[in-house]
């Protein structure tokens, strides 16, 4: 338990310093007062704080967010005093507004990218291992209940000999729900496993396949990676983390997957503790997946995301006259609203899956 309420804490912390860290460097470097910059919520006065010049820099005690404020801007803290100065929000151009607003985002893409360039350059590059070899074992899977172990060879699955790892997985896969019988070789010594592939859903070409799984994976060996390579992977599985967001929430969209997939606070909290468990190194991996999934949901058009502030700025520039103050606040309200329905659904199915 502390281990996981040290991860989740370390991890929320990392990846809403590193947004709002995009926020506060836009807007200073455009010329807008930050009149705030927290991490964490400083709910009934429960924090450290510090004045230097305009800003009040602050630590709450609430670590669950953070926040970047900007004079003259209405955001989540609905301040509507907007003077005209040249130092507000509201006083810049549409194109310096999109960077403020987008540079949270790119503050957590460029996380990820570090994290993976980092992992990749201190692990090497994977490359699985072609044959039907067990390099590892998933906890609680049928493959470590029945006994097979690491470095077990597979040499045929309900008779059909198999002398590649593409080979064998295609036939779990293929048996989901089913007996499927394992023979191979131990040390020498032939053995022979009868075990049920459990059913499960994967992403497959764009959809949610369900598979026959017995929680193997492959024999990987690592070969060393230069800092270019490293940089070129960051970016690549980024990438990927990326593509794989937007295709699964497409997905869901569509009716193709469930909206009960979606995972909160609650699933991040296990992922993380299951994470440090692991390892440093896992708890970053997971910590850039994150990151990528952060930044895509905050550039989605949504009011009270910073895409919402960025559609608004586009209106704006379409219309050649700002919004009415009465209009931003009603945006405003009615993203917040959404947003807060939003987190109770998906706490809701954390809890389901809890039970």
């Amino acid at each position: 338990m502390i281990i996981t309420i040290l991860a989740i804490l370390f991890l929320l912390l990392v990846l809403v310093f590193f947004h709002e860290l995009g926020h506060y460097l836009a807007a200073r470097s455009v010329g807008v007062r930050v009149e705030r910059f927290y991490l964490g919520f400083n709910l009934f006065g429960l924090g450290i704080k510090k004045k230097i010049g305009h800003t009040e820099y602050g630590l709450g005690l609430f670590p669950l967010g953070g926040y970047v404020k900007m004079a003259g801007m209405v955001d989540e803290s609905m301040d509507t005093e907007i003077t005209g100065q040249p130092w507000e929000f509201q006083s810049k151009t549409n194109l310096e507004k999109i960077w403020v607003m987008s540079a949270g985002v790119l503050g957590n893409m460029i996380l990820a990218v570090v994290i993976f360039a980092g992992l990749t350059f201190s692990n090497g590059i994977p490359q699985s291992d072609p044959a039907a070899v067990v390099g590892s074992l998933v906890p609680d899977f049928p493959a470590e209940e029945i006994g097979l172990e690491i470095g077990d060879r597979i040499t045929a699955i309900d008779g059909v000999p198999v002398d590649t790892w593409a080979g064998l997985t295609a036939l779990i896969h293929s048996q989901p729900g089913e007996q499927v019988v394992v023979e191979g070789t131990r040390d020498g010594e032939l053995f022979r496993l009868e075990i049920t592939a459990r059913p499960s859903k994967i992403f497959v070409d764009d959809q949610i396949k369900t598979v026959g799984m017995i929680g193997i994976g492959p024999l990987v060996t690592h070969r060393p990676a230069g800092v270019g390579e490293s940089i070129v992977s960051g970016f690549t599985l980024s990438w990927r983390w990326l593509s794989l967001t937007y295709r699964s929430l497409a997905m869901i969209v569509t009716g193709k997957a469930s909206f009960k997939e979606i995972g909160g606070p609650i699933m991040i909290a296990q992922l993380a503790g299951q994470s440090a468990q692991m390892g440093f190194a896992a708890l970053l991996g997971l910590m850039a997946i994150i990151s990528v999934n952060f930044a895509f949901i905050n550039i989605l058009p949504i009011p009270a995301m910073d895409g919402g502030q960025i559609l608004v700025v586009l209106i704006e520039a379409a219309l050649r006259r700002p919004i009415s103050l009465r209009a931003r606040l009603a945006i405003q309200q009615v993203g917040m609203f959404l947003l807060l329905m939003l987190m109770v659904a998906v706490i809701f199915n954390d809890i389901q899956r809890l039970f």
